[in-house]
């Protein structure tokens, strides 16, 4: 099959064929976030027509305003997540705490929890400019049909199962990785299908620009600020 004709669904699948052991339970959860940021896709492309522009009135854990794009975003991937019974636990930008989900049920084995940033750059969304969703994906640590603890969703990058984002933009893009590789798929809107459309992606080995926020500068380290 020509890689450009290949869907999210079917990569997923044909690489879940891959990994020792695997119960299809990681692959549903992907397929539950590309669910829920097709929903978040066609609420941020009818922004300017419905109110769902401007300020919540609350700040999140970072102090930031909540956006109610950043509410209602937050909102349908809590839900797609949820309704699927496929992970025990959430970490939310918007949230306060973690949220468990069953995981204190034995019946319940998910063993998966996702950490989570529904929309990144929710501000710009007045201005016309890009917006995103940022998830990581972890194995839980405590022992399955156990209370999911804060230590679950505290580990180092290293242990990540998954990690990616999606670009809601002039076209929408779902880019992660599973540690073996980074893959980007493309949205297309007249069926609703992610096509792979930038496969093995990789940096260049040289290029002619950077991207840096200076603003940052006092904040960063030595070496960093020796390269720039």
């Amino acid at each position: 099959m020509d890689k450009k004709n290949k869907t999210l669904g079917e990569f997923v699948i044909e690489n879940q064929a891959s990994f020792q052991y695997s119960s299809g339970e990681f692959s549903r959860l992907i397929n539950a976030i590309r669910l829920a940021s097709k929903v978040v896709n066609h609420e941020v492309n009818k922004a300017g027509l419905v109110d769902i522009l401007g300020a919540a009135g609350d700040t999140n854990i970072q102090g930031e305003d909540q956006q109610k794009l950043d509410v209602l975003a937050n909102e349908k991937f809590i839900q797609t997540l949820k309704n699927r019974e496929i992970v025990c636990g959430i970490a939310s930008e918007e949230e306060d705490d973690f949220i468990a989900i069953n995981s204190h049920d034995e019946k319940h084995q998910n063993k998966y929890v996702v950490l989570i940033d529904p929309l990144d750059g929710s501000s710009n969304i007045d201005v016309n400019v890009s917006v995103g969703t940022i998830f990581s994906i972890y194995r839980r640590i405590t022992p399955v049909g156990t209370p999911v603890t804060l230590e679950d969703f505290l580990q180092p990058g290293i242990n990540q199962v998954a990690a990616g984002y999606v670009v809601y933009g002039t076209s929408t893009m779902l880019v992660y990785t599973t540690g073996h590789g980074v893959n980007g798929f493309t949205l297309n809107p007249a069926i609703g299908t992610f096509y792979l459309s930038h496969p093995d992606m990789q940096y260049p080995e040289t290029g002619k620009i950077y991207s840096v926020n200076e603003g940052n500068y006092i904040h960063f380290p030595q070496g960093v600020k020796d390269y720039i």
